[in-house]
């Protein structure tokens, strides 16, 4: 059984401010906003969506079938997941243009600024979703806006059961569309920001939304997540991490998770509870790629 997942491949900047966003920004001032932040400290990761997902679903034992797109500066990056076992299929080139690029820079509370290139990523759209016997499972990501409308629409039409994973991604779609994303998609993830944001445009509360899938996962963060499924809701507490280094990418972490326990047919609740494992986990470390499992991880699966 593989899982085919639509998104971004990137590269990260990551970038770490040793102080506070919050002292640095005065809030009378920002129609005049004019900041510089110093950080010490830089590095370039493998990251984007798709990348991170697939490769916490690969790591778990999964199989993840990534669907994006690389620019002419995106060998590297083609190479790296072939190296780790992860199909390359529906990894399209694009000769003219620059792989994603995402510029992060976190304080020191883990709040992040984030400034992103779209590049190949919105190009997505040429590849299309069709039926095919083993791919059973798909998640569509934030990814370039036609390339998530389309492959929605096309894993509805192939009956290929999917999650809908708006991320940041989200405010670039109105009520209407989000609604429409919803009935389409199997399950529906988001973190309890952007859950507020999907609420409010669509105009339907987290047990409303509940009811028109199989079910609904909300990440809290440190504080574990809730899984709503027939307007109900469970929490799943969280799992403490051994350090807090990085959070960039602990979201997609979380959904390779989820995919993993979603592929072996385990319930809502237990994919979730792997989920805030996987987060967790990744927060302990610097990147978005840049960890092996523990002992832990393995002994749950």
């Amino acid at each position: 059984m593989a899982t085919l997942i639509c998104g971004s491949l990137a590269f990260d900047t990551i970038m770490n401010f040793e102080g506070r966003f919050a002292e640095q920004i005065l809030p009378e001032q920002l129609h005049i906003l004019n900041v510089s932040f110093l950080v010490p400290t830089l590095r370039r990761d493998f990251g984007g969506c798709a990348g991170n997902i697939a490769y916490a679903l690969k790591a778990l034992g999964g199989h993840p079938l990534p669907m994006a797109t690389l620019g002419n500066d995106g060998t590297g990056y083609l190479q790296r997941m072939r190296d780790l076992g992860i199909a390359t299929e529906f990894v399209r080139e694009i000769g003219d243009t620059y792989t994603a690029q995402a510029l992060i820079m976190t304080d020191q509370d883990n709040n992040q600024i984030t400034a992103f290139h779209p590049g190949a990523m919105m190009q997505a759209h040429i590849t299309r979703i069709q039926a095919r016997a083993d791919i059973k499972l798909g998640i569509i990501s934030p990814d370039g806006r036609d390339a998530m409308l389309e492959h929605a629409e096309q894993f509805q039409a192939a009956d290929i059961p999917f999650v809908f994973d708006p991320g940041q991604g989200l405010p670039m779609f109105d009520g209407q569309q989000l609604a429409r994303f919803v009935e389409q998609a199997s399950w529906v993830t988001v973190n309890d920001y952007e859950g507020k944001m999907l609420c409010d445009r669509t105009g339907w509360s987290p047990a409303e939304i509940s009811r028109k899938v199989r079910g609904l996962i909300i990440t809290l963060g440190h504080e574990g997540s809730e899984v709503w499924v027939d307007g109900a809701k469970t929490l799943v507490p969280p799992v403490v991490a051994d350090a807090v280094v990085d959070p960039t990418g602990c979201g997609d972490a979380y959904r390779g998770g989820l995919l993993y326990g979603l592929e072996q047919g385990w319930s809502l609740q237990r994919s979730a509870e792997l989920g805030n494992r996987m987060g967790s986990h990744k927060i302990a470390h610097r990147g978005p790629q840049n960890y092996s499992l523990g002992p832990k991880i393995k002994a749950s699966l």
